[in-house]
């Protein structure tokens, strides 16, 4: 399955994710082995989101510990590029790294953290990923010494495209889907939820994502999830004075760029602060 089977896209972000979806990493189109072109070697076909998950499942089959991650983060590509440096499709655009890494990457034990973001992923994926081994998922929660204090959710965005009727229920939904099966995981954790970040689609910020944002904030404040799930709505921070998504924090249509990563870590570390007190 390819990341265009997981989420169908649609103008005038058509283009833009895309590209960013379809990036293989097979090759590319200048790289050179000792006897020419790569072109010219056969190759088998992995999508970036098949590597990333093998990535993530080396790191959970080591047997290195993972006492020490304090902070798990869970989602699609807005999650997962927090640790892209250069954008490969982009050239000249940087994801998160330089910021993951000066705050998340051990230097401080408190804010030691593990990125379980996969390109492409719908809730449904990530229900999946999370599911125990015993019971046919993936199992990536399943290690006992993986026991982080907070647990960071941000999914959702992709089940905007190729979408279910009505797709703001389906959406909210699948959030709380997810928010349940991670307490199930892991029940000494707090969850942080994050809002729907701002598209460069007006149309589909009015219609969905600022609904499915209102709903999941109602959904936090109320009920036993209270007592494990704080939301933090990050929606405003990435608004210009237009109203609008603010370009400068974006690579593209929906992912932000260092700027923007930056912009999510100053408000995301003393969130969790307050979580933690």
């Amino acid at each position: 399955m390819t990341d265009v089977d997981r989420k169908t896209v649609g103008a005038p972000l058509a283009t833009l994710i895309l590209a960013l979806l379809l990036g293989s990493l097979a090759g590319t189109a200048n790289a050179q082995t000792l006897g020419g072109f790569a072109s010219t070697q056969p190759t088998a076909r992995i999508e970036y989101w098949q590597q990333r998950l093998n990535d993530i499942d080396s790191r959970l089959s080591d047997p290195q510990t993972l006492a020490p991650v304090r902070l798990l983060f869970l989602g699609d590509s807005i999650t997962d590029f927090w640790t892209m440096g250069e954008n490969p499709w982009f050239p000249g655009t940087q994801g998160g790294r330089v910021v993951w890494d000066e705050t998340f990457g051990g230097s401080n034990p408190d804010y030691s953290g593990l990125n379980l973001g996969i390109s492409g992923d719908r809730t449904e994926h990530v229900l999946h990923r999370i599911r125990p081994a015993a019971e046919g998922g993936l199992g990536q929660l399943d290690r006992p010494d993986l026991d982080p204090d907070v647990i960071v959710l941000l999914i959702g965005i992709n089940n905007s495209w190729a979408a279910e009727t009505p797709a703001v229920e389906s959406i909210v939904q699948g959030v709380r889907a997810v928010v349940a099966a991670v307490h199930d995981r892991k029940p000494r954790a707090r969850i942080v939820l994050l809002s729907l970040l701002p598209t460069n689609e007006p149309a589909r910020n009015a219609e969905i994502v600022g609904p499915v944002n209102a709903a999941l904030a109602a959904f936090t404040s109320d009920g036993p999830q209270a007592a494990y799930v704080r939301s933090l709505d990050l929606y405003p921070a990435f608004l210009g004075a237009d109203g609008l998504q603010n370009r400068a924090f974006f690579m593209d249509g929906v992912h932000p760029n260092e700027a923007g990563y930056r912009a999510w870590r100053d408000r995301l570390i003393p969130f969790i602060d307050s979580v933690r007190r």
